[in-house]
């Protein structure tokens, strides 16, 4: 069966965005210009998408997630309620000639309620980022990290289950 992607009538899509298939986007989000989201994906109440931004196929963002533009997610990922992406490694409000510092969240990684990634960073495949973390450094693949900073604990399969 072949499903348009469903938008809230709350929901501020900007039409130069491209939404796959079969993607649904919930009360209050804003998914702005130059976006891409591909199909399956679930972006949840109050979720903030920035120009730009690429999102793949799979994904489910939860509430309160805010995607700021130098963000990559690929494919099947999770991000948890109220985590937060940065994109500036020296914010100041007066400066005027900021860059942004990219940031890529590789395919199946999950990123836990609460949980900071500042900018610059690569979460690896699989990785699991523990709920309030804040992750400041790399994440291998297939790593749960957890604490502030972020440390690794733990390996884990692609399940998410400890291995090690």
């Amino acid at each position: 069966m072949d499903i348009e992607a469903y938008i809230d009538p709350t929901a501020n899509v900007s039409p130069n965005a491209n939404i796959g298939r079969g993607t649904k986007i919930w009360i209050n989000a804003q998914v702005r210009e130059g976006v891409s989201i591909g199909e399956g994906c679930i972006l949840s109440k109050d979720v903030y998408i920035d120009a730009g931004v690429s999102i793949g196929s799979g994904c489910k963002i939860q509430n309160s997630v805010s995607v700021y533009q130098g963000v990559t997610i690929e494919d099947d990922v999770f991000v948890g309620p109220n985590a937060c992406f940065t994109n500036d490694k020296v914010p100041r409000a007066f400066n005027q000639d900021w860059q942004i510092t990219k940031t890529l969240v590789r395919c199946g990684a999950s990123i836990g309620a609460n949980a900071t990634i500042v900018c610059g960073v690569e979460l690896g495949e699989y990785c699991m980022v523990a709920a309030g973390s804040v992750v400041t450094k790399d994440v291998p693949p297939y790593s749960l990290v957890m604490g502030n900073p972020a440390r690794v604990v733990a390996k884990v399969d692609k399940a998410g289950n400890k291995v090690s």
